[in-house]
């Protein structure tokens, strides 16, 4: 690393690069290979067809810094504690500016078998689910990623407590960028709940870019949440590439609050008979937001279920994105698939564009797509009103629905009750619902 990198945590590309050839060999096919990709694909521009609503012109102004260090003063523990999820009963591995801090973290003790802790060096089958994408961000995070978590549950065992990834965020110059990477393997029968968090300490324009790969084996059942309410000249590129095995069960919740840009990528691949996948988010945006949910499920086997729900609050003049397919591929008999976008439109200068689809081989299947963009139902805010309640009062109990339409489906109670809230005291403070 030159002179400059070693005083500055924030490198230059050649500089970062330089340090992630020093920190381990291994992994340096994975990572050179993700540089040459990124390379020659740039970013991607409005011409990409699976971009074509999201306008990255904003990022691709910053400076581009990848953060090899962690920058600024950490959080202390009573900052933690006032943060979501910061009182909830949990192991917890915090990680600033991309970087694992092992004072924050806490960790109990773990049945044998069970490995919680950060990635480090651990080398493993990183890029075996990811590897197949053409997304340049997982080539960029290939290239610089600097850490990030590990959970291995092994066959048939539990998570002792569920387990919470703090991601802080205290980079307070332009262009920063923490590059994470996570890798997550459920065994055989194993179960576990994970709390995957994203939050800003700093208010500059920083970058967050996430890979996590998820391996859940036959049988296993894992609730995976995830929370970001990054600050409002953030940026977040996430993608979850995951490959469920034979009667597993996977849910994934997905709540964007916060960044001017967030683009969460995912792809599941339901590669064995008798799996349920349930995919369900919620964006809630204001002022220049965007929030893009961008996902492909893979049914590869037949006899699985996937459902998708995905609501959209939009408000002032933020964007809404939602692209969902559903790819059943020859043999995937007896496939039941039902995707759902509805977006809630506050303002009249805010935007959802949505794209579900639907890509069949097999014919003994079921599935549908439906989505909707409006106001608020002028019918149901008149059948309310006719029993009593006021105009502002009915708003508000139809807004509650729609958002619980989503946090309801979350299993972890101590989770639910928090998002449940902290979104509706959001909307109270926020949003239009006069």
């Amino acid at each position: 690393m030159s002179q400059a990198a070693a005083t500055d945590p924030a490198a230059t590309p050649v500089e970062a690069f330089a340090a992630m050839e020093q920190n381990g060999a291994a992994l340096m096919p994975l990572r050179k290979a993700g540089l040459a990709r990124f390379s020659e694909s740039g970013y991607p521009s409005l011409n990409d067809e699976d971009w074509r609503f999201t306008n990255l012109k904003p990022l691709t102004e910053l400076p581009f810094c990848p953060v090899t260090a962690p920058l600024g003063q950490a959080p202390g523990p009573e900052q933690l504690d006032s943060l979501t999820f910061g009182r909830l009963d949990a192991d917890r591995l915090v990680f600033v500016d991309g970087h694992f801090n092992a004072d924050l973290s806490q960790i109990a003790d773990q049945p044998s078998g069970v490995t919680v802790s950060n990635l480090g060096r651990f080398e493993g089958e990183l890029g075996s689910l990811s590897g197949g994408d053409d997304n340049p961000f997982v080539a960029l995070n290939d290239a610089f990623f600097t850490d990030g978590a590990l959970i291995q549950i092994g066959d048939g065992q539990r998570l002792a407590k569920p387990v919470q990834l703090l991601f802080v965020t205290t980079a307070n110059a332009e262009g920063e960028a923490a590059h994470i990477r996570n890798w997550i393997t459920a065994g055989a029968n194993s179960h576990g709940t994970i709390i995957e968090s994203h939050l800003s300490l700093g208010q500059a324009a920083t970058v967050t870019n996430v890979v996590t790969e998820t391996r859940v084996g036959d049988g296993a059942n894992v609730e995976h949440i995830k929370f970001q309410d990054q600050s409002a000249r953030a940026f977040h590129l996430a993608s979850l590439h995951s490959e469920l095995g034979r009667d597993a069960r996977y849910a994934f919740h997905s709540i964007a609050l916060g960044s001017r840009l967030s683009r969460n990528n995912l792809r599941m691949r339901l590669a064995g008979p008798g799996i349920e996948c349930v995919l369900n988010g919620l964006t809630m945006t204001r002022g220049q937001q965007l929030a893009d949910h961008h996902m492909i499920v893979d049914h590869a086997a037949p006899h699985c279920d996937s459902h998708e729900y995905f609501n959209g609050i939009l408000d002032g003049q933020s964007r809404g994105v939602f692209h969902g397919r559903i790819l059943v591929r020859p043999g995937a008999q007896k496939t039941d698939a039902k995707q759902t976008n509805k977006n809630l439109i506050l303002s009249d200068d805010a935007t959802a564009n949505t794209k579900p689809q639907l890509e069949i081989y097999a014919d003994d299947v079921k599935c549908t797509h439906g989505a909707t963009i409006g106001e608020m139902d002028d019918d149901a805010i008149f059948y309310l009103r006719a029993r009593g309640l006021d105009a502002c009062t009915a708003r508000r109990m139809l807004m509650h629905g729609f958002v619980g339409e989503i946090v309801e489906r979350i299993r972890h109670d101590a989770v639910r009750e928090e998002l449940d809230a902290l979104v509706w005291n959001r909307l109270e403070t926020e949003h239009q619902l006069d």
